[in-house]
């Protein structure tokens, strides 16, 4: 098989790896969930206490601003 696929081949490893799986029950070809990995949920709730915390004060709204142009930057030109 590495003769015809080249690097493109699973490599003896991860066929184990599979074959294990499969014998396992595991038969989804996605990835699992890890754990640490971001998970966000954006709420009508969250939105309004937002708002309300940016009404009360607006020095958060120029953090705010602030921040995303700094990202803006960051993403764009690699700066800081």
């Amino acid at each position: 098989m590495k003769v015809q696929y080249g690097d493109a081949c699973l490599s003896l490893q991860q066929v184990y790896d599979w074959t294990r799986n499969f014998m396992n029950g595991i038969s989804s070809l996605t990835d699992s969930p890890r754990p640490g990995q971001a998970h966000r949920v954006v709420t009508p709730e969250d939105t309004a206490a937002v708002e309300d915390i940016v009404k009360e004060n607006i020095y958060v709204l120029y953090i705010i601003y602030i921040l995303l142009y700094l990202y803006v930057i960051h993403y764009f030109y690699n700066i800081y």
